[in-house]
């Protein structure tokens, strides 16, 4: 038991319903999910501000766009007066100088899922739920397009911007809600995933394998979480979309009184492919129902994974109407979806990609589907293990093995943080020296600075180089084409 645990469990006050609400405050606003339910509050019309430590893009400019105040620091006096509801992101401990004035004034508060889950998800809003371990933004982001695309106007929060639209929520005036459900715990004071708010009329479940270390203490638990929230779906009558590639994916329909339909390349999926072709501008194919062609579709998105993300996408939007040339018109003109391989430009013939993966499994996928892209140029990696998964030591060994497909790596050093142990820390160094040894080149850098200089030397007209992190990376993207284009 944690020693702060007789803080996590309290009397919450009841919250009011949503017409009874006017202001409200969001501690840790820059969050992705933070930021994008504040954009809901402030596009359904309530006073909306927030505070957060770091603010950087792409939600900072999404919040700035809008007007929304954004307080740098924490401080409690931010909570005086008291705003009629206030939302306490995941990344609050209960020592937090903010939530613990929320908690010890008796602050009507909930966590992101809940707020979310409360205003928005109400009982006349069907909603559909798309997640996973990897792939759940580009399929949510795909699913939304296709939608729009089909001249619908969903609701929509994703964790990544739309390129499309610039943003990553929207209230819409149509049915479906579509919200991108992350497995991670909701609040302190709850610990429940926050998929488990969402009450899903349709779910995807893109591929299941352990992450967030932190939070699940193994496997199993890992895994059961997914078990609890397949089976929420039964209560109303729900359609479960399932990647019967991945084995652990398709246990799950044993857990649901839904309806279950699978999708994958394996041909004994109920939604699959034929006449595939992969090639530079990305993915052309022919989808299969039941044996019978549905329609051959152009993709512009890279990789096995990503052509997977759009056979659940198909189901999906088939199941709410859309028909196939609707749905090959949104796959064609999808724009993607900020640091989800976001080509951020292209200096001196060095093409820059910004990417978001950070576990090991994604890292690889990415990676390869980057190479099928690009199969005759140099590739460049530079990566960041800063989430809480990507620091361990456990995965030390998946990350050695992560790479193969790039010629030339940087690891930065990640940061030791408070809820980091000296004995469970990966070490970038034998990681480094592992992937030399399968004979990529690789190095370590001290910090996102010495990783932009590393990198500098290294580029080559000719390179892609590819910055991936889960946070900010120090703007190393942005930095880099900078750089270069100064050097020119």
């Amino acid at each position: 038991m944690p020693p702060d645990a007789h803080l996590r469990s309290f009397n919450r006050p009841d919250v009011p319903a949503p017409d009874a609400v006017n202001d409200v405050y969001l501690i840790g606003i820059c969050g992705t999910g933070m930021g994008s339910l504040a954009q809901l509050f402030d596009e359904a019309g309530y006073d909306v501000r927030g505070s957060d430590e770091a603010a950087y893009p792409p939600m900072s400019t999404q919040l700035k766009n809008r007007g929304i105040e954004v307080l740098e620091g924490y401080d409690a006096a931010h909570l005086d007066p008291a705003p009629d509801l206030t939302v306490v992101g995941n990344a609050c401990t209960p020592t937090h100088p903010e939530a613990a004035y929320a908690r010890e004034h008796g602050l009507v508060q909930q966590s992101f899922p809940e707020a979310l889950g409360h205003t928005f998800l109400t009982e006349n809003r069907r909603s559909i739920v798309v997640t996973g371990t990897h792939g759940k933004t580009t399929t949510t982001s795909l699913l939304t397009h296709t939608l729009r695309a089909a001249e619908a106007d969903p609701g929509y929060l994703i964790g990544g911007v739309l390129q499309s639209t610039g943003q990553s929520a929207h209230l819409g005036t149509d049915q479906p809600f579509v919200i991108e459900g992350d497995e991670y715990n909701s609040a302190y004071f709850d610990d429940r995933p926050k998929f488990m708010h969402y009450r899903p009329d349709k779910a995807i479940v893109t591929s299941l394998e352990f992450d967030h270390a932190d939070v699940f203490a193994d496997e199993d638990t890992y895994r059961e979480a997914f078990e609890a929230f397949v089976g929420t779906l039964g209560a109303r009558d729900g359609l479960l979309v399932l990647c019967g590639d991945d084995p652990a994916v398709a246990r799950l329909g044993a857990h649901t009184d839904g309806r279950v339909r699978t999708y994958g390349l394996d041909p004994s999926n109920d939604v699959t492919v034929a006449d595939h072709e992969a090639g530079p501008e990305g993915q052309r194919f022919t989808i299969t129902m039941g044996g019978l062609e549905r329609g051959s579709y152009t993709l512009p998105l890279h990789g096995r994974h990503n052509l997977q993300n759009a056979l659940a996408v198909a189901l999906i939007a088939f199941s709410e109407g859309c028909n196939s040339a609707q749905v090959a018109r949104g796959f064609e003109t999808f724009e993607g979806v900020a640091r989800r391989q976001e080509v951020r430009g292209v200096v001196n013939d060095i093409t820059v990609i910004d990417d978001f993966a950070h576990h090991p499994t994604a890292v690889q996928t990415t990676l390869r589907g980057l190479r099928t892209a690009y199969p005759e140029r140099r590739l460049i990696v530079a990566f960041e293990p800063r989430s809480n998964t990507s620091r361990r030591a456990r995965f030390a060994t998946a990350y050695a093995e992560a790479f193969d497909a790039a010629d030339q790596v940087v690891l930065s050093t990640p940061p030791f943080r408070h809820n980091d142990r000296a004995d469970d820390r990966l070490d970038v160094h034998a990681v480094a020296a592992t992937i030399r040894e399968r004979g990529v080149h690789a190095t370590v850098a001290d910090d996102p600075d010495d990783t932009l200089r590393r990198v500098q030397q290294l580029a080559q007209p000719g390179d892609v180089v590819v910055t991936m992190s889960n946070g900010a990376f120090g703007e190393l993207s942005t930095r880099l084409l900078d750089t270069l284009a100064a050097s020119s």
